[in-house]
């Protein structure tokens, strides 16, 4: 798209560049606490003295037809002193005819929204720094002729919005989008920090497990199953538990209007995934407790005479694998989560269910 915000190389550039950086809480500050340097480092090369950024942190908003609420930006930007341009990262992924909708920009109000899930996993901290500066320089044009192409990626394209309010949005791929926001937004609900949390749900499981070590039955039936059956059986106990947390917890949610059916699949397939996620890294924690407990309560002699094989530490593992397996569903049945976690704030769907708000409770 032609950068129709920019200045002619034949008009004077004008100098200084006062920016507002607004992410939300949780991951997309510490993104943007993470590339501030960064960033201050590109606008100084962009633009002439004096150059001042700002950072700041605040929930972005979704009305209850779940557009987008500037308000709060609006506001943050008069008390800064009105910024060349503020530029908002958020955790909401967002969506324009089937496409991920990565950055939208609000020529009017000086305002650029940046969907953090939009960018995926990999290398994301340069791809918002690039995806930033390519919103600042159609909202503030550079000093001198400068190519703005150099910020944009080859899977992504901006073009003007449709409706009676044309803007600049940049859109990325339908599939590989799609699949790339679907991991953003597992990022986002942080599985590896939520894991550890789950204590109870761990210390069910692990007392349960445990009686894998204590019963020779297991021992003989974890040597008669075969390396396949042993990993299918693993798989299906954490597909069964993850099932059985979603439904349980009323987990996957359904659009309430057909044009919001494609967000609506975002937020299930991405609580599917996390929950997969938290599932599994409890299993693998299970088997290696209990091969470690197995590897000092059975002795070598004992094991090779029951099972009538030598006593391989393959043989150990097979036991605790299976014994993960009958230790994860007894003890998620048995415990579900921890009282003080709520399942359905670990999940993007409900964050962003927080977000909206109605008439009624602004009233």
């Amino acid at each position: 798209m032609d950068d129709t915000h920019g200045a002619s190389p034949s008009e004077e550039p004008p100098t200084g560049a006062r920016v507002l950086l607004v992410a939300d809480p949780g991951l997309p500050t510490v993104r943007a606490r993470s590339i501030e340097s960064q960033l201050q480092q590109m606008l100084d090369d962009a633009y002439s003295p004096p150059i001042s950024l700002e950072v700041s942190t605040a929930m972005l908003r979704l009305r209850a037809d779940e557009t987008l609420d500037l308000s709060r930006a609006v506001e943050l930007s008069e008390s800064f002193g009105d910024p060349d341009v503020v530029l908002l990262l958020t955790e909401i992924p967002r969506l324009q005819d089937g496409h991920p909708l990565i950055a939208e920009i609000f020529p009017e109000q000086s305002i650029a929204v940046i969907s953090c899930p939009t960018l995926g996993v990999i290398t994301t901290g340069r791809r918002i720094l690039d995806v930033m500066m390519s919103c600042t320089v159609r909202l503030k044009p550079m000093r001198g002729a400068r190519d703005i192409s150099r910020y944009e990626r080859w899977w992504t394209t901006w073009r003007e919005g449709d409706g009676a309010e044309e803007h600049p949005l940049l859109l990325g791929s339908r599939f590989f989008g799609g699949a790339r926001t679907v991991t953003g937004m597992v990022m986002g609900n942080e599985p590896l920090r939520t894991a550890p949390r789950l204590s109870s749900a761990l210390a069910a499981a692990a007392a349960t497990g445990a009686f894998g070590i204590f019963y020779s039955s297991i021992w003989s039936m974890s040597m008669y199953l075969s390396t396949t059956r042993l990993v299918g059986i693993g798989v299906l106990a954490m597909l069964a538990i993850t099932a059985w947390l979603i439904v349980g917890n009323k987990l996957w949610d359904a659009p309430r209007n057909q044009g919001l059916a494609r967000v609506v699949l975002l937020y299930n397939l991405s609580t599917v995934l996390t929950l997969l996620m938290i599932v599994g890294l409890l299993y693998l924690t299970l088997v290696v407790l209990i091969f470690a407990g197995g590897l000092i309560v059975i002795a070598p002699q004992y094991l090779s005479e029951v099972i009538g094989r030598d006593a391989e530490v393959v043989r150990y593992l097979d036991i605790a694998w299976l014994s993960a397996a009958m230790g994860i569903v007894a003890g998620a049945l048995g415990s579900s989560f921890d009282k003080e976690t709520d399942l359905r704030s670990l999940t993007h769907g409900q964050r962003e269910r927080q977000r909206m708000y109605t008439e009624e409770k602004d009233a």
